[in-house]
């Protein structure tokens, strides 16, 4: 990667048992590292399917929603895109760092142009009705980061291990300049 280059980034949580989301939000809930995803992606393009970008409270400018619903009413600052691919490109288009922040198809889709995945992995089973897709090969890429700290879940009043950490991918594919 160039150094005039954008970074493209995932971010993500994930349980023990694979789940990533349940009801359009997350399965748990850790406010800490909701924290740690609002400030890692602070100042970010942002690339996310409908259903994360209809689930987040505050949606900054240059916010990339992938949907095929072309009557799609979204805030100011964001745009509908038809793919990924065409999220990515715009959100690159910007100049800033650019973050896929789910869902998962959005994830299965990104991962192979993404040069980092920021990934905590919450030590914990919780009901969900999204899971991680299993066709990311993080085990083949790079842990350039990786601490763990014990944070409150508020829903079960109890401390749950957090790791975070943080992957890079060798030698992502650049993003097609055309569909």
């Amino acid at each position: 990667m160039g150094k005039d280059e954008t970074l493209i980034a995932a971010i993500g949580a994930v349980s023990a048992n694979g789940m990533i989301g349940l009801d359009g939000w997350l399965p748990w809930d850790i406010p800490e590292e909701l924290a740690y995803f609002e400030r890692t992606v602070a100042g970010a393009a942002l690339v996310v399917g409908r259903l994360t970008y209809e689930s987040m409270d505050v949606v900054p400018v240059d916010t990339f929603v992938v949907s095929h619903h072309e009557d799609l009413v979204l805030r100011p600052g964001c745009v509908r895109v038809e793919s990924v691919v065409d999220g990515l490109r715009a959100a690159l288009r910007t100049g800033k760092p650019v973050f896929v922040i789910g869902g998962a198809s959005v994830y299965a889709a990104a991962w192979p142009y993404c040069q980092r995945f920021y990934l905590t992995r919450i030590a914990g089973e919780f009901a969900g009705d999204s899971a991680f897709p299993s066709n990311i090969p993080l085990d083949q890429w790079a842990v350039v980061a990786d601490t763990t700290r014990s944070l409150p879940e508020l829903s079960t009043g109890r401390p749950v291990d957090c790791r975070f950490m943080v992957y890079s991918q060798a030698e992502p594919l650049p993003v097609p300049d055309h569909g």
